[in-house]
């Protein structure tokens, strides 16, 4: 079976913009990178059930976020001055699209159009004490995507919070709860489990991932368990990045830029434990993101510094990896999209 992957990139060396590349399941390969569309560090990109593609943009040293066909022929971009994005994900129920600005602490959702082209609708400035770590000098919104119940959950890894935001017809913002991680956490990235009660969010800055529970009832988040993804004797640069849970919810994997591996837990039948079972080198360097593919029988991780993509099949019955390709170009790839 043929499956296509989106790749998100920097340009700040090699590559020209947005990539596609294919999954052959049944030959265990990567294979026909393509540059899909030229764009300027489209770092974050996702696409609506309609097709559409939106990436992260920068025009003009203004920021935002681009609009494409499914063709990917560009159809409008919706900027503002300062730096883009670092995150896009689409509301199909309300046609809408979130987007987070690491830089300006800033959270802004979009309307999506008949077309397929976008507008701007909201934006929101967090104004929260920032954490301890040098890094937090300012709120820096890292993460803006659904919880199950369809509000909108932010991650913010200068703040130490987690915000849950009812969202009106027309994309307007109401803040309902703050989950406050503890200090000098960098809560980059969330992942909800299959069972809708439990999220597991990753600490850049610490290098953990902390089992939630979600009430629906009330938007808010309660601590269960916290854990590092790192080795007890590591003692050299880490920094958290992409997280991902199985479809059956059964595992979950977090990779480490510095380490360079993907942790991989095993998690309770309630979601609310997990434990490590697995340390596996990415075969390249600052694994800034990974995702696994419709079937969840492969992950295919992105190395940004190294300018490779590793391929691993998974067990689905223990959960653990086993690397069957590696050394596969894709230039600064930051971000891998599978259609789910």
């Amino acid at each position: 079976m043929l499956e296509k992957l989106l790749l998100g990139t920097y340009t700040r060396r090699v590559s020209e913009g947005l990539y596609t590349l294919t999954l052959d399941t049944e030959k265990e390969t990567l294979e026909g990178l393509t540059l899909a569309t030229k764009e300027d560090s489209p770092t974050y990109v996702t696409k609506s059930q309609a097709g559409n593609v939106y990436t992260i943009t920068s025009i003009e040293g203004k920021g935002g976020a681009s609009a494409y066909t499914p063709a990917f022929q560009f159809l409008n971009a919706v900027t503002e001055e300062g730096a883009p994005l670092c995150y896009v994900a689409v509301d199909e129920a309300r046609q809408l699209l979130y987007g987070a600005n690491y830089h300006k602490g800033e959270v802004n959702v979009y309307r999506i159009l008949e077309d397929g082209s976008i507008q701007a609708a909201d934006s929101v400035y967090h104004t929260e004490k920032t954490g301890p770590h040098e890094n937090q000098d300012k709120p820096h919104v890292h993460y803006t995507d659904l919880t199950p119940d369809n509000r909108l959950v932010v991650c913010d890894l200068g703040t130490d919070g987690v915000y849950t935001y009812d969202v009106s017809e027309e994309g307007k913002l109401t803040n309902v709860a703050i989950y406050q991680a503890e200090p000098g956490t960098g809560p980059r990235h969330l992942a909800f489990h299959p069972n809708e009660k439990i999220a597991y969010l990753f600490g850049e800055l610490d290098s953990t991932v902390t089992v939630l529970a979600y009430d629906a009832s009330k938007g808010t988040f309660t601590q269960k368990q916290k854990l590092s993804t790192l080795p007890a004797d590591f003692t050299e640069f880490n920094g958290g990045a992409a997280i991902r849970v199985s479809k059956d919810g059964r595992f979950l994997y977090a990779s480490n830029r510095g380490h360079n591996s993907i942790a991989v837990y095993e998690i309770s039948e309630s979601g609310e434990e997990i434990s490590l079972i697995q340390l596996i080198s990415t075969e390249g360097d600052f694994p800034r993101d990974f995702n696994l593919n419709t079937s969840n029988d492969f992950l295919i991780c992105a190395n940004q510094n190294s300018d490779n993509l590793t391929l691993y099949r998974r067990n689905a019955e223990s959960g653990k990896l086993t690397m069957v390709q590696k050394d596969v170009f894709a230039p600064e790839c930051v971000c891998v999209y599978v259609e789910q």
